[in-house]
């Protein structure tokens, strides 16, 4: 199944979790500015014609896919106030991967990372050891995560590719 290039601007949007610029979607989408620009336009369109909690916005920062403003109560509610929604997202990503090194997060979740590191390292839902060459770390969620979401395991099929791919 070919996959089209708004779906795939989507994609890009939702794993950087940041604003990104026309030229960056385009370097991330393998194609020019013009088609990047024309994904776009229609990935903005969908999302303005669907009954959805999310859109795509341009902010002074770049295009970035968000939360509408009519459900940021419900974000107040649910997240936790100590961790933003990039945080959950490197969590999220921590969870379903690790162990995963450091650098290939920051590779899948952008440079903001390290600092949601931190954040999840100084509240105890990741656990950082460096690698043996010493060059990166090892994340991992702890036991206080698991406790924490209430999840007495992560389905196995994702632990055995995570564990496959390390």
């Amino acid at each position: 199944m070919a996959v089209s290039l708004a779906a795939k601007i989507e994609a890009i949007l939702y794993l950087k979790g940041q604003p990104l610029t026309l030229a960056e979607i385009a370097q991330f989408a393998g194609c020019d500015r013009s088609s990047a620009e024309e994904g776009l336009i229609t990935l903005i369109t969908d999302y303005a014609h669907r009954d959805s909690a999310l859109e795509v916005v341009e902010t002074p920062k770049g295009y970035s896919l968000q939360l509408r403003e009519a459900f940021h109560e419900l974000v107040q509610t649910l997240v936790p106030v100590d961790l933003g929604v990039g945080a959950l997202r490197t969590l999220a990503a921590i969870a379903l991967r690790g162990p995963i090194s450091q650098t290939d997060l920051v590779e899948l979740r952008g440079s903001g990372a390290y600092q949601h590191v931190q954040t999840l390292v100084e509240q105890g839902f990741v656990r950082k050891r460096r690698q043996s060459d010493g060059r990166s770390f090892w994340l991992q969620v702890t036991d206080k995560f698991y406790q924490y979401f209430q999840i007495e395991q992560l389905p196995k099929l994702v632990s055995k590719a995570s564990s496959e791919s390390v």
